[in-house]
């Protein structure tokens, strides 16, 4: 690795420092001669990277955008939700990381293997639910005396609006989020190992004037399948598909029985807008063209072929003689 290249002013301050005893040389081959040593924590082990967690953050930007519409109808009162941050931790730290009675709504994502967790904080819960009985969006939070009522409109309510995470996630796999358990301790949700990795998706969320944090819990196992989509080249590169036989030769039967319009170009004439205004039955125009050259033929109003005049039938005809090359829009065919 290249060192860093000094200036002038920075190599005289050096040798000045060397030279008045401020800096000692010895110290400096001992302070070169250490070893960098970088902290690694094990127990944080970092499997996604940052492209990767960008790619999550801009998918869960459109997931919140869908929620914001959908709780928007759904209670009719001002809702804004935003991502506030994405992070890779240890399990066992998101679980500390929420409160000890809160909204937990397990879901499949089938064909993914695993489940993730929606983590609602129980004043937005609340205040939705306030919303929803016809209250104005007030917020109280008693989740450990959840009536069955209760637990029945929220878990029916999340289930509808994880129903948006089908179309966020769309362009990284088509899923079927399926609502599996609702709960509200932390401590009876054990679904991957302490130490496994998981993507934590915060979302601001803002009902009338209650605000609080959704929390998305996405374990590495539902993922793992689907990493190299992350990656900034699959969202760039383009994907050709290849059509099947079948829809080649409909597409080719439609393009046969397409009409068009053909012209024959005659011959070219410049005159003057008085000899233009001038014109009336039986005056000649004098064309550019001669009668033993061949005419132009536009497909569309493309010149594509030259041919020469004649009868058919007793009909005006023309005759295709050969390709026009060079013309506008040719092409090999």
């Amino acid at each position: 690795m290249a060192g860093e290249v000094l200036s002038q002013s920075e190599i005289d301050a050096l040798l000045s420092a060397l030279s008045t005893g401020e800096m000692d040389a010895d110290e400096l081959k001992k302070e070169q001669a250490e070893k960098k040593v970088r902290v690694y924590d094990f127990k944080r082990a970092l499997r996604f990277s940052k492209d990767q967690i960008r790619s999550l953050t801009r998918i869960h930007e459109n997931f919140a955008r869908l929620l914001t519409t959908f709780f928007s109808a759904q209670l009719r009162t001002y809702v804004q939700i935003t991502v506030a941050s994405a992070d890779q931790i240890p399990y066992e730290e998101f679980i500390r990381s929420i409160p000890k009675m809160t909204i937990l709504n397990v879901f499949e994502v089938p064909p993914l293997e695993g489940r993730i967790i929606m983590e609602v904080n129980p004043n937005i819960a609340y205040a939705m639910l306030d919303r929803m009985l016809g209250g104005r969006g007030s917020s109280l939070n008693k989740v450990d005396t959840l009536t069955e009522i209760e637990t029945k409109i929220m878990s029916n309510t999340f289930e509808r609006a994880i129903e948006n995470l089908r179309e966020a996630w769309s362009a990284l796999c088509e899923i079927d989020p399926l609502l599996t358990d609702f709960e509200v301790n932390p401590q009876f949700l054990q679904m991957v190992s302490p130490n496994e990795t998981v993507v934590v998706i915060s979302l601001n969320t803002v009902i009338g004037e209650t605000s609080g944090m959704i929390n998305i819990c996405i374990p590495h196992v539902v993922l793992e399948p689907i990493i190299p989509r992350l990656s900034v080249h699959y969202w760039m590169q383009a994907e050709k598909k290849e059509r099947e036989p079948k829809q080649m030769a409909a597409i080719e039967k439609s393009i046969q029985s397409a009409e068009v319009p053909i012209s024959v170009e005659l011959g070219r004439s410049d005159i003057s807008i008085h000899d233009f205004l001038m014109l009336d039955t039986g005056d000649v125009i004098e064309l550019n063209q001669g009668i033993d050259q061949p005419l132009m033929i536009k497909i569309g109003g493309i010149p594509k072929f030259i041919g020469q005049p004649g009868k058919s039938s007793k009909k005006l005809a023309i005759q295709v003689l050969d390709i026009l090359k060079g013309g506008d829009g040719d092409d090999e065919r």
